[in-house]
């Protein structure tokens, strides 16, 4: 599919998107951290309407700095979903203050669980699993519950480099998700080539879960700036895609672009609408204003801006 289909958006901006990649981009979602939302002024010149943004919860910082930026983006008009990383959580007692404050001072009703990049837990909870157990996002009326997904395995979780403690807990995560009124979705890690993302959504279905897929896409950045992160974060097999840019020296000061990624994705869920990708997620990598930009320039609709909406 060609991206040559170019249009006005309402910003008078030359448009590259195809019905495929502005349905695809439709809702999409994006991660901030507090100290990367005070560098904007205002997220309604550069995020659609009532865009979910997740607020990375980073070992180290501190809960009013989570809690504001949330009660910030929820003023703003913005969906806030904050991190609540498993092991940087003391105890109970903790995790109950956090949903509290979240709920109380920022009007938050939704959340993103998971385990956490540290090693050990420095408290009680060593997994997204254990917070769910403890009915605190149930209790607090929390509305959607998002957890986490790794379409090319996670090394952490499965040493040996199989699937087996993964699956089992995707397994774990499916029957939560018929006990929860909340709705329960996958957000992926990113990754940079489209088969692996593919064949895992076809996978997933084949065993039972049906989980909507809100797959992880790293937004346009440096190419040592992917790298970086990539490595950091455990990406596997598509990080071959990256270095083989890296060795061609008419592409290596070139930023990254995830054009291809979504063409190829769009194009696959156009011709599978059974697909279970349901959303993309940015990891804002070069930048949320970069990253929001790219989005506006190539999602069609799907990309305009509060400020600029009709």
């Amino acid at each position: 599919m060609s991206l040559l289909n170019f249009r006005k958006n309402k910003v008078g901006l030359e448009s590259k998107a195809t019905p495929e990649i502005e349905s695809l981009l439709k809702n999409y979602s994006i991660e901030v951290m507090p100290r990367t939302a005070l560098k904007i002024d205002s997220f309604k010149d550069i995020l659609p309407k009532n865009t979910r943004v997740y607020i990375a919860h980073i070992e180290g910082t501190p809960i009013d700095e989570m809690v504001a930026t949330a009660a910030r983006l929820s003023d703003e008009g913005f969906q806030s979903m904050p991190h609540f990383p498993a092991r940087i959580i003391k105890d109970k007692a903790t995790l109950k203050n956090w949903i509290n404050r979240y709920k109380n001072e920022a009007g938050v009703d939704q959340a993103l669980i998971l385990a956490g990049g540290l090693s050990m837990p420095h408290g009680d909870f060593e997994s997204s699993m254990k917070l769910l157990e403890t009915g605190l996002f149930d209790a607090g009326g929390f509305k959607r519950l998002h957890v986490a997904g790794h379409p090319e395995g996670n090394k952490d979780i499965d040493p040996n480099g199989g699937n087996k403690n993964i699956d089992e807990a995707l397994m774990w995560k499916q029957k939560f998700s018929s006990r929860t009124d909340a709705k329960v979705a996958l957000a992926t890690q990113f990754s940079f080539e489209p088969e692996p993302i593919i064949n895992w959504a076809s996978n997933l279905a084949k065993s039972g879960i049906d989980l909507p897929i809100h797959i992880g896409v790293a937004g346009p950045a440096k190419l040592q700036t992917l790298i970086k992160f990539a490595i950091a974060c455990g990406v596997g097999p598509s990080l071959k895609v990256l270095q083989k840019r890296a060795r061609d020296l008419t592409k290596l000061l070139l930023p990254y672009e995830p054009t291809d990624l979504l063409v190829y994705l769009a194009n696959q869920k156009h011709k599978n609408p059974s697909l279970n990708i349901e959303q993309v997620h940015f990891f804002p990598l070069g930048g949320i204003k970069t990253n929001a930009n790219w989005v506006t320039q190539n999602g069609g609709t799907s990309g305009v801006a509060a400020n600029n909406s009709i």
